[in-house]
Protein backbone atom coordinates (compact mmCIF):
# COMPACT_ATOMS: atom_id res chain seq x y z
CA UNK A 1 0.00 0.00 0.00
CA UNK A 2 1.39 3.37 -1.04
CA UNK A 3 0.88 6.49 1.07
CA UNK A 4 0.30 10.14 0.27
CA UNK A 5 3.18 12.56 0.69
CA UNK A 6 2.45 15.77 2.60
CA UNK A 7 4.88 18.12 4.30
CA UNK A 8 7.73 15.67 3.92
CA UNK A 9 5.86 12.84 5.63
CA UNK A 10 3.82 9.81 4.59
CA UNK A 11 0.13 10.47 5.11
CA UNK A 12 -2.44 7.74 5.58
CA UNK A 13 -6.07 8.30 4.67
CA UNK A 14 -8.91 7.20 6.93
CA UNK A 15 -10.96 5.98 3.98
CA UNK A 16 -10.73 2.81 1.92
CA UNK A 17 -7.98 2.47 -0.66
CA UNK A 18 -8.12 2.56 -4.46
CA UNK A 19 -6.75 -0.44 -6.40
CA UNK A 20 -4.31 0.26 -9.24
CA UNK A 21 -4.91 -2.18 -12.11
CA UNK A 22 -2.37 -3.43 -14.64
CA UNK A 23 -4.26 -2.88 -17.94
CA UNK A 24 -2.31 -5.65 -19.68
CA UNK A 25 -3.17 -8.37 -17.15
CA UNK A 26 -6.16 -6.90 -15.23
CA UNK A 27 -4.30 -7.75 -12.02
CA UNK A 28 -4.10 -5.43 -9.01
CA UNK A 29 -0.63 -3.91 -8.75
CA UNK A 30 -1.03 -1.99 -5.51
CA UNK A 31 -3.41 0.26 -3.61
CA UNK A 32 -3.32 4.00 -2.91
CA UNK A 33 -5.29 6.04 -0.39
CA UNK A 34 -8.65 7.48 -1.37
CA UNK A 35 -7.92 11.01 -0.26
CA UNK A 36 -10.39 13.29 1.48
CA UNK A 37 -10.99 17.01 1.79
CA UNK A 38 -9.15 16.84 5.10
CA UNK A 39 -6.13 15.35 3.32
CA UNK A 40 -6.31 18.17 0.79
CA UNK A 41 -6.40 20.73 3.59
CA UNK A 42 -3.31 19.24 5.25
CA UNK A 43 -1.47 19.41 1.94
CA UNK A 44 -2.44 23.05 1.45
CA UNK A 45 -1.28 23.97 4.94
CA UNK A 46 2.05 22.22 4.35
CA UNK A 47 2.53 23.91 0.98
CA UNK A 48 1.65 27.35 2.36
CA UNK A 49 4.11 26.96 5.22
CA UNK A 50 6.87 25.85 2.85
CA UNK A 51 6.13 28.75 0.49
CA UNK A 52 7.15 31.26 3.17
CA UNK A 53 10.78 30.28 2.74
CA UNK A 54 10.89 28.54 -0.66
CA UNK A 55 9.99 31.70 -2.60
CA UNK A 56 13.14 33.38 -1.26
CA UNK A 57 15.56 30.54 -2.03
CA UNK A 58 18.01 31.91 -4.64
CA UNK A 59 17.42 30.69 -8.17
CA UNK A 60 20.89 29.17 -8.38
CA UNK A 61 20.15 26.97 -5.36
CA UNK A 62 16.80 25.94 -6.82
CA UNK A 63 18.52 25.10 -10.09
CA UNK A 64 21.06 22.88 -8.34
CA UNK A 65 18.24 20.97 -6.66
CA UNK A 66 16.48 20.36 -9.97
CA UNK A 67 19.71 19.17 -11.58
CA UNK A 68 20.16 16.64 -8.77
CA UNK A 69 16.57 15.42 -9.21
CA UNK A 70 17.27 14.91 -12.92
CA UNK A 71 20.38 12.86 -12.14
CA UNK A 72 18.50 10.60 -9.73
CA UNK A 73 15.71 10.08 -12.26
CA UNK A 74 18.20 8.90 -14.87
CA UNK A 75 19.74 6.52 -12.35
CA UNK A 76 16.28 5.05 -11.78
CA UNK A 77 15.18 5.05 -15.41
CA UNK A 78 14.70 1.29 -15.85
CA UNK A 79 12.80 0.90 -12.58
CA UNK A 80 10.45 3.80 -13.30
CA UNK A 81 9.89 2.72 -16.91
CA UNK A 82 8.91 -0.76 -15.74
CA UNK A 83 6.46 0.57 -13.15
CA UNK A 84 4.94 2.99 -15.68
CA UNK A 85 4.46 0.13 -18.13
CA UNK A 86 2.76 -1.98 -15.48
CA UNK A 87 0.33 0.72 -14.38
CA UNK A 88 -0.28 2.52 -17.68
CA UNK A 89 0.33 -0.09 -20.40
CA UNK A 90 2.64 1.88 -22.71
CA UNK A 91 5.47 -0.18 -24.23
CA UNK A 92 8.56 -0.11 -22.04
CA UNK A 93 10.65 1.78 -24.60
CA UNK A 94 8.11 4.63 -24.64
CA UNK A 95 8.25 4.87 -20.85
CA UNK A 96 12.06 4.71 -20.86
CA UNK A 97 12.02 7.71 -23.18
CA UNK A 98 9.47 9.47 -20.97
CA UNK A 99 11.78 9.26 -17.95
CA UNK A 100 14.59 10.79 -20.00
CA UNK A 101 12.28 13.60 -21.16
CA UNK A 102 11.33 14.26 -17.54
CA UNK A 103 14.97 14.51 -16.47
CA UNK A 104 15.75 16.82 -19.41
CA UNK A 105 12.81 19.07 -18.52
CA UNK A 106 14.02 19.45 -14.94
CA UNK A 107 17.41 20.45 -16.34
CA UNK A 108 15.93 22.87 -18.85
CA UNK A 109 13.94 24.80 -16.24
CA UNK A 110 16.85 24.71 -13.81
CA UNK A 111 18.71 26.89 -16.32
CA UNK A 112 15.86 28.96 -17.76
CA UNK A 113 14.46 29.68 -14.30
CA UNK A 114 17.67 31.36 -13.12
CA UNK A 115 18.10 33.37 -16.30
CA UNK A 116 15.66 36.21 -15.65
CA UNK A 117 13.26 37.65 -13.12
CA UNK A 118 11.85 40.51 -15.14
CA UNK A 119 12.95 43.25 -17.49
CA UNK A 120 14.07 46.88 -17.59
CA UNK A 121 11.76 49.42 -19.22
CA UNK A 122 12.54 52.86 -20.69
CA UNK A 123 11.22 55.56 -18.31
CA UNK A 124 8.88 58.36 -19.35
CA UNK A 125 10.56 61.12 -17.30
CA UNK A 126 14.01 62.18 -16.11
CA UNK A 127 15.72 60.51 -13.10
CA UNK A 128 13.32 57.60 -13.09
CA UNK A 129 13.78 53.85 -13.48
CA UNK A 130 11.12 51.33 -14.48
CA UNK A 131 11.38 47.56 -14.32
CA UNK A 132 9.29 44.47 -13.79
CA UNK A 133 9.62 41.66 -11.27
CA UNK A 134 8.01 38.29 -11.92
CA UNK A 135 6.78 36.73 -8.70
CA UNK A 136 5.34 33.33 -7.76
CA UNK A 137 1.60 32.90 -7.25
CA UNK A 138 1.96 30.81 -4.11
CA UNK A 139 0.51 27.30 -3.87
CA UNK A 140 -0.01 25.53 -7.19
CA UNK A 141 -2.22 22.47 -7.67
CA UNK A 142 -1.11 20.14 -10.47
CA UNK A 143 -3.80 17.72 -11.68
CA UNK A 144 -2.02 15.05 -13.72
CA UNK A 145 -3.60 12.71 -16.32
CA UNK A 146 -2.93 9.00 -16.64
CA UNK A 147 -1.44 8.82 -20.14
CA UNK A 148 1.89 10.54 -19.33
CA UNK A 149 2.01 10.49 -15.52
CA UNK A 150 5.56 11.82 -15.15
CA UNK A 151 6.01 13.95 -18.26
CA UNK A 152 2.87 16.00 -17.68
CA UNK A 153 3.87 16.24 -14.02
CA UNK A 154 7.28 17.78 -14.76
CA UNK A 155 5.81 20.26 -17.25
CA UNK A 156 4.06 21.75 -14.22
CA UNK A 157 6.44 21.01 -11.34
CA UNK A 158 9.72 22.24 -12.85
CA UNK A 159 8.56 25.71 -13.93
CA UNK A 160 6.35 26.12 -10.87
CA UNK A 161 9.25 25.43 -8.50
CA UNK A 162 11.74 27.60 -10.37
CA UNK A 163 9.20 30.44 -10.32
CA UNK A 164 9.16 30.13 -6.52
CA UNK A 165 5.85 28.35 -5.98
CA UNK A 166 5.20 25.26 -3.92
CA UNK A 167 2.99 22.56 -5.41
CA UNK A 168 0.43 19.87 -4.58
CA UNK A 169 0.15 17.06 -7.11
CA UNK A 170 -3.01 15.03 -7.63
CA UNK A 171 -2.10 12.10 -9.93
CA UNK A 172 -4.74 10.11 -11.78
CA UNK A 173 -6.11 7.23 -9.74
CA UNK A 174 -5.26 5.05 -12.77
CA UNK A 175 -1.50 5.72 -12.70
CA UNK A 176 -0.35 7.13 -9.34
CA UNK A 177 2.44 4.65 -8.58
CA UNK A 178 5.26 6.07 -10.70
CA UNK A 179 4.86 9.52 -9.13
CA UNK A 180 4.71 8.06 -5.61
CA UNK A 181 7.87 6.14 -6.47
CA UNK A 182 9.63 9.51 -6.75
CA UNK A 183 8.83 10.58 -3.18
CA UNK A 184 12.29 9.72 -1.88
CA UNK A 185 13.89 11.78 -4.67
CA UNK A 186 11.83 14.83 -3.72
CA UNK A 187 12.58 14.18 -0.05
CA UNK A 188 16.31 13.98 -0.73
CA UNK A 189 16.61 17.20 -2.69
CA UNK A 190 13.75 19.54 -1.68
CA UNK A 191 12.64 21.04 1.64
CA UNK A 192 9.51 19.48 3.21
CA UNK A 193 6.24 20.77 1.82
CA UNK A 194 7.65 22.13 -1.43
CA UNK A 195 6.20 19.15 -3.31
CA UNK A 196 3.19 17.29 -1.90
CA UNK A 197 1.25 14.36 -3.37
CA UNK A 198 -2.40 13.60 -2.59
CA UNK A 199 -4.13 10.63 -4.20
CA UNK A 200 -7.82 10.00 -4.79
CA UNK A 201 -10.70 10.77 -7.09
CA UNK A 202 -11.05 14.07 -8.89
CA UNK A 203 -14.53 14.86 -7.63
CA UNK A 204 -13.37 14.33 -4.05
CA UNK A 205 -9.79 15.34 -3.27
CA UNK A 206 -9.19 17.10 -6.61
CA UNK A 207 -12.19 19.37 -6.29
CA UNK A 208 -11.34 20.05 -2.66
CA UNK A 209 -7.93 21.34 -3.75
CA UNK A 210 -9.44 23.50 -6.47
CA UNK A 211 -12.00 25.04 -4.10
CA UNK A 212 -9.57 25.52 -1.22
CA UNK A 213 -8.98 29.23 -0.47
CA UNK A 214 -5.33 28.44 0.22
CA UNK A 215 -4.49 27.40 -3.35
CA UNK A 216 -3.55 30.11 -5.84
CA UNK A 217 -3.18 28.44 -9.26
CA UNK A 218 -4.73 25.30 -10.71
CA UNK A 219 -2.81 23.57 -13.53
CA UNK A 220 -4.60 20.69 -15.20
CA UNK A 221 -4.19 18.46 -18.22
CA UNK A 222 -7.44 16.68 -18.98
CA UNK A 223 -10.64 16.59 -20.99
CA UNK A 224 -12.59 19.64 -22.09
CA UNK A 225 -15.44 18.65 -19.78
CA UNK A 226 -13.16 18.41 -16.75
CA UNK A 227 -11.41 21.62 -17.71
CA UNK A 228 -14.69 23.51 -17.96
CA UNK A 229 -15.66 22.33 -14.48
CA UNK A 230 -12.31 23.32 -12.98
CA UNK A 231 -12.31 26.60 -14.89
CA UNK A 232 -15.75 27.49 -13.53
CA UNK A 233 -14.63 26.79 -9.98
CA UNK A 234 -11.54 28.94 -10.50
CA UNK A 235 -13.55 31.77 -12.06
CA UNK A 236 -15.85 31.86 -9.02
CA UNK A 237 -12.76 32.56 -6.88
CA UNK A 238 -10.91 34.69 -9.46
CA UNK A 239 -8.17 32.05 -9.22
CA UNK A 240 -5.56 31.50 -11.93
CA UNK A 241 -6.51 28.59 -14.21
CA UNK A 242 -3.94 26.85 -16.41
CA UNK A 243 -5.46 24.20 -18.67
CA UNK A 244 -4.49 21.92 -21.55
CA UNK A 245 -7.72 20.21 -22.48
CA UNK A 246 -7.13 17.64 -25.17
CA UNK A 247 -7.10 17.76 -28.94
CA UNK A 248 -8.32 16.32 -32.21
CA UNK A 249 -5.31 16.84 -34.44
CA UNK A 250 -5.46 16.73 -38.25
CA UNK A 251 -2.77 14.98 -40.29
CA UNK A 252 -2.51 16.10 -43.92
CA UNK A 253 -0.74 13.93 -46.52
CA UNK A 254 -0.12 15.86 -49.73
CA UNK A 255 0.30 14.38 -53.20
CA UNK A 256 4.09 14.89 -53.19
CA UNK A 257 4.65 13.05 -49.89
CA UNK A 258 7.08 10.13 -49.75
CA UNK A 259 4.57 7.40 -48.96
CA UNK A 260 7.11 5.03 -47.43
CA UNK A 261 7.78 7.70 -44.84
CA UNK A 262 4.32 9.27 -44.54
CA UNK A 263 2.47 6.00 -43.94
CA UNK A 264 4.81 5.00 -41.11
CA UNK A 265 4.75 8.49 -39.62
CA UNK A 266 0.97 8.53 -39.74
CA UNK A 267 0.67 5.11 -38.09
CA UNK A 268 3.08 6.14 -35.32
CA UNK A 269 1.26 9.43 -34.76
CA UNK A 270 -2.10 7.65 -34.58
CA UNK A 271 -1.11 4.59 -32.51
CA UNK A 272 1.54 5.93 -30.11
CA UNK A 273 0.51 4.99 -26.56
CA UNK A 274 -2.42 3.12 -28.13
CA UNK A 275 -3.72 6.42 -29.50
CA UNK A 276 -4.11 7.77 -25.97
CA UNK A 277 -2.21 10.99 -26.61
CA UNK A 278 -3.72 14.47 -26.76
CA UNK A 279 -1.62 15.17 -29.87
CA UNK A 280 -2.42 11.88 -31.62
CA UNK A 281 -3.23 12.11 -35.33
CA UNK A 282 -7.00 11.65 -35.11
CA UNK A 283 -8.15 12.94 -38.52
CA UNK A 284 -6.17 11.90 -41.60
CA UNK A 285 -6.71 13.98 -44.75
CA UNK A 286 -5.10 12.48 -47.87
CA UNK A 287 -4.97 14.04 -51.34
CA UNK A 288 -7.10 12.09 -53.83
CA UNK A 289 -4.14 11.51 -56.18
CA UNK A 290 -2.37 9.26 -53.69
CA UNK A 291 -5.21 8.09 -51.46
CA UNK A 292 -5.50 4.54 -52.83
CA UNK A 293 -1.80 3.84 -52.50
CA UNK A 294 -1.61 5.50 -49.09
CA UNK A 295 -4.48 3.40 -47.76
CA UNK A 296 -2.95 0.21 -49.14
CA UNK A 297 0.40 0.92 -47.50
CA UNK A 298 -0.93 2.08 -44.14
CA UNK A 299 -3.17 -0.99 -43.84
CA UNK A 300 -0.27 -3.31 -44.62
CA UNK A 301 1.95 -1.56 -42.08
CA UNK A 302 -0.76 -1.52 -39.41
CA UNK A 303 -1.27 -5.27 -39.77
CA UNK A 304 2.45 -5.79 -39.10
CA UNK A 305 2.32 -4.12 -35.67
CA UNK A 306 2.42 -6.37 -32.61
CA UNK A 307 -0.17 -5.92 -29.88
CA UNK A 308 0.81 -7.12 -26.41
CA UNK A 309 2.13 -6.49 -22.92
CA UNK A 310 4.38 -3.46 -22.90
CA UNK A 311 7.08 -5.36 -21.00
CA UNK A 312 7.53 -7.65 -24.03
CA UNK A 313 10.35 -6.05 -26.09
CA UNK A 314 8.60 -7.07 -29.32
CA UNK A 315 5.40 -5.19 -28.45
CA UNK A 316 4.53 -2.14 -30.54
CA UNK A 317 1.12 -1.32 -29.09
CA UNK A 318 0.01 -1.95 -25.52
CA UNK A 319 -3.43 -2.07 -23.89
CA UNK A 320 -5.84 0.77 -23.35
CA UNK A 321 -6.03 2.16 -19.85
CA UNK A 322 -9.32 0.53 -18.80
CA UNK A 323 -12.48 -1.13 -20.05
CA UNK A 324 -14.50 2.09 -19.98
CA UNK A 325 -12.09 3.74 -22.38
CA UNK A 326 -12.03 0.67 -24.61
CA UNK A 327 -15.82 0.51 -24.80
CA UNK A 328 -16.03 4.20 -25.68
CA UNK A 329 -13.61 3.81 -28.58
CA UNK A 330 -15.37 0.69 -29.88
CA UNK A 331 -18.75 2.45 -29.73
CA UNK A 332 -17.35 5.25 -31.91
CA UNK A 333 -16.10 2.76 -34.49
CA UNK A 334 -19.44 0.92 -34.44
CA UNK A 335 -21.35 4.17 -34.94
CA UNK A 336 -19.12 5.14 -37.87
CA UNK A 337 -19.62 1.77 -39.58
CA UNK A 338 -23.37 2.07 -39.12
CA UNK A 339 -23.21 5.45 -40.87
CA UNK A 340 -21.22 4.17 -43.86
CA UNK A 341 -17.58 3.93 -42.78
CA UNK A 342 -15.57 0.80 -43.56
CA UNK A 343 -13.02 -0.91 -41.31
CA UNK A 344 -10.06 -2.21 -43.33
CA UNK A 345 -8.19 -3.75 -40.40
CA UNK A 346 -8.73 -4.02 -36.67
CA UNK A 347 -12.02 -2.80 -35.31
CA UNK A 348 -12.33 -4.87 -32.15
CA UNK A 349 -10.71 -6.76 -29.32
CA UNK A 350 -8.14 -9.38 -30.35
CA UNK A 351 -8.49 -13.09 -29.60
CA UNK A 352 -5.03 -13.03 -28.02
CA UNK A 353 -4.11 -11.98 -25.46
CA UNK A 354 -7.30 -13.08 -23.75
CA UNK A 355 -6.85 -10.80 -20.73
CA UNK A 356 -6.15 -7.11 -20.69
CA UNK A 357 -7.80 -4.04 -22.19
CA UNK A 358 -6.46 -4.55 -25.70
CA UNK A 359 -7.96 -3.05 -28.84
CA UNK A 360 -6.65 -3.73 -32.32
CA UNK A 361 -5.02 -0.85 -34.22
CA UNK A 362 -7.76 0.11 -36.64
CA UNK A 363 -7.82 1.75 -40.07
CA UNK A 364 -11.17 3.20 -41.17
CA UNK A 365 -12.12 4.68 -44.57
CA UNK A 366 -15.28 6.24 -46.04
CA UNK A 367 -15.27 8.44 -42.97
CA UNK A 368 -17.39 11.59 -42.85
CA UNK A 369 -16.32 14.79 -41.14
CA UNK A 370 -19.32 14.95 -38.79
CA UNK A 371 -19.00 11.40 -37.47
CA UNK A 372 -18.35 11.29 -33.73
CA UNK A 373 -15.26 9.21 -34.48
CA UNK A 374 -13.50 12.23 -35.99
CA UNK A 375 -15.48 15.30 -34.90
CA UNK A 376 -14.80 14.72 -31.20
CA UNK A 377 -11.64 13.48 -29.50
CA UNK A 378 -11.30 9.71 -29.88
CA UNK A 379 -8.71 8.45 -27.39
CA UNK A 380 -7.72 5.12 -28.91
CA UNK A 381 -5.78 3.34 -31.71
CA UNK A 382 -7.95 4.52 -34.60
CA UNK A 383 -6.68 5.86 -37.94
CA UNK A 384 -9.64 7.39 -39.84
CA UNK A 385 -8.87 8.44 -43.43
CA UNK A 386 -10.70 11.05 -45.49
CA UNK A 387 -9.93 12.09 -49.06
CA UNK A 388 -9.43 15.74 -50.00
CA UNK A 389 -9.18 17.52 -53.34
CA UNK A 390 -6.30 19.88 -52.59
CA UNK A 391 -4.58 21.87 -49.88
CA UNK A 392 -7.47 24.32 -49.52
CA UNK A 393 -9.91 21.48 -48.98
CA UNK A 394 -7.59 19.94 -46.38
CA UNK A 395 -7.22 23.25 -44.54
CA UNK A 396 -10.99 23.76 -44.53
CA UNK A 397 -11.62 20.35 -42.94
CA UNK A 398 -8.69 20.68 -40.54
CA UNK A 399 -10.21 23.89 -39.17
CA UNK A 400 -13.65 22.32 -38.81
CA UNK A 401 -13.13 21.51 -35.13
CA UNK A 402 -13.67 22.91 -31.66
CA UNK A 403 -10.11 21.91 -30.76
CA UNK A 404 -6.80 23.51 -31.66
CA UNK A 405 -3.91 21.66 -30.07
CA UNK A 406 -1.71 20.50 -32.95
CA UNK A 407 -1.67 19.82 -36.70
CA UNK A 408 0.59 17.84 -39.05
CA UNK A 409 1.45 17.99 -42.73
CA UNK A 410 3.66 15.87 -44.99
CA UNK A 411 4.90 17.71 -48.05
CA UNK A 412 8.00 19.27 -49.59
CA UNK A 413 5.88 21.92 -51.30
CA UNK A 414 6.78 24.99 -49.23
CA UNK A 415 3.77 26.95 -50.44
CA UNK A 416 1.38 24.23 -49.25
CA UNK A 417 3.21 23.80 -45.96
CA UNK A 418 3.33 27.50 -45.10
CA UNK A 419 -0.22 28.14 -46.24
CA UNK A 420 -1.47 25.37 -43.98
CA UNK A 421 0.73 26.57 -41.13
CA UNK A 422 -0.67 30.09 -41.34
CA UNK A 423 -4.32 29.15 -41.76
CA UNK A 424 -4.85 26.12 -39.51
CA UNK A 425 -5.75 27.01 -35.93
CA UNK A 426 -3.36 24.99 -33.77
CA UNK A 427 -0.87 25.66 -30.99
CA UNK A 428 1.79 23.46 -32.60
CA UNK A 429 2.26 22.81 -36.30
CA UNK A 430 4.49 19.90 -37.35
CA UNK A 431 5.93 19.72 -40.88
CA UNK A 432 7.28 16.27 -41.83
CA UNK A 433 7.95 15.25 -38.19
CA UNK A 434 4.86 14.50 -36.08
CA UNK A 435 4.45 14.85 -32.31
CA UNK A 436 8.00 15.98 -31.55
CA UNK A 437 8.30 18.28 -28.53
CA UNK A 438 11.10 20.67 -27.62
CA UNK A 439 11.56 21.82 -24.02
CA UNK A 440 12.44 25.28 -25.35
CA UNK A 441 9.29 25.51 -27.50
CA UNK A 442 5.90 26.35 -25.99
CA UNK A 443 3.24 23.64 -26.01
CA UNK A 444 -0.48 24.32 -25.79
CA UNK A 445 -3.64 24.86 -27.74
CA UNK A 446 -6.29 27.19 -29.03
CA UNK A 447 -10.09 27.14 -28.99
CA UNK A 448 -11.49 24.63 -26.49
CA UNK A 449 -8.10 22.99 -26.05
CA UNK A 450 -7.35 25.92 -23.78
CA UNK A 451 -5.06 28.92 -24.07
CA UNK A 452 -2.29 28.09 -21.62
CA UNK A 453 1.28 27.15 -22.53
CA UNK A 454 3.69 24.61 -21.11
CA UNK A 455 7.42 24.37 -21.88
CA UNK A 456 9.60 27.20 -23.09
CA UNK A 457 9.90 30.56 -21.33
CA UNK A 458 6.15 30.88 -21.84
CA UNK A 459 5.69 27.83 -19.63
CA UNK A 460 7.70 29.48 -16.87
CA UNK A 461 5.69 32.70 -17.13
CA UNK A 462 2.45 30.74 -16.64
CA UNK A 463 3.57 30.26 -13.03
CA UNK A 464 4.71 33.86 -12.43
CA UNK A 465 2.78 37.10 -12.19
CA UNK A 466 4.29 40.41 -13.15
CA UNK A 467 4.83 43.37 -10.85
CA UNK A 468 5.76 46.76 -12.31
CA UNK A 469 8.19 48.83 -10.22
CA UNK A 470 8.39 52.60 -10.74
CA UNK A 471 11.36 54.32 -9.07
CA UNK A 472 12.23 58.00 -9.00
CA UNK A 473 15.68 58.48 -7.48
CA UNK A 474 15.15 62.23 -6.96
CA UNK A 475 12.50 63.44 -4.53
CA UNK A 476 10.77 66.54 -5.83
CA UNK A 477 7.34 68.15 -5.98
CA UNK A 478 5.73 67.35 -9.31
CA UNK A 479 4.17 70.29 -11.18
CA UNK A 480 0.98 68.32 -11.91
CA UNK A 481 0.15 67.77 -8.19
CA UNK A 482 -2.39 69.84 -6.23
CA UNK A 483 -3.24 72.66 -6.35
CA UNK A 484 -4.42 72.52 -9.96
CA UNK A 485 -4.67 76.26 -10.42
CA UNK A 486 -0.91 76.65 -10.72
CA UNK A 487 -0.69 73.53 -12.92
CA UNK A 488 -3.37 74.86 -15.28
CA UNK A 489 -1.61 78.24 -15.57
CA UNK A 490 1.66 76.53 -16.50
CA UNK A 491 -0.10 74.31 -19.04
CA UNK A 492 -1.76 77.28 -20.73
CA UNK A 493 1.48 79.17 -21.25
Amino acid sequence: MKFQWVGGQCLKSKRESIPVINPATEEVLDHVPRGTAADADRAVQAAREAFKTWRWVPALEKAQMLHRIAADLRARQKELATLMTQEGGKPWCENRDEVEWVAACFQYYAEVGRNSRGSSLPPTFHHQVNFTIKEPYGVVVGIIPWNYPLLLMVWKVAPALMAGNTIILKPSEETPLSLLNMVDIFEKHLPPGVVNIVTGYGEEVGEALVKHPGTDLIAITGSVETGKRVGQLCAAQVKKFHGELGGNDPFIVCSDADLDIATRACAWAAFLNTGQVCTSAKRIYVFNDIADEFVKRVVKFTKSLKLGNGLDPDTDIGPMINMKQLNDVHARVTDAVRDGAKVLCGGGRPLNPKRGFFYEPTVVVNVKQKMRLVHTETFGPILPIMRVKDIDHAIELANDSNYGLGANIYTNNMEWAMKAMERITAGTFWINDPLTDNDAGPFGGMRQTGHSRELGEEGLDEFRETKHVHLDYKQEIKPYWYPYAKYNRLASQ
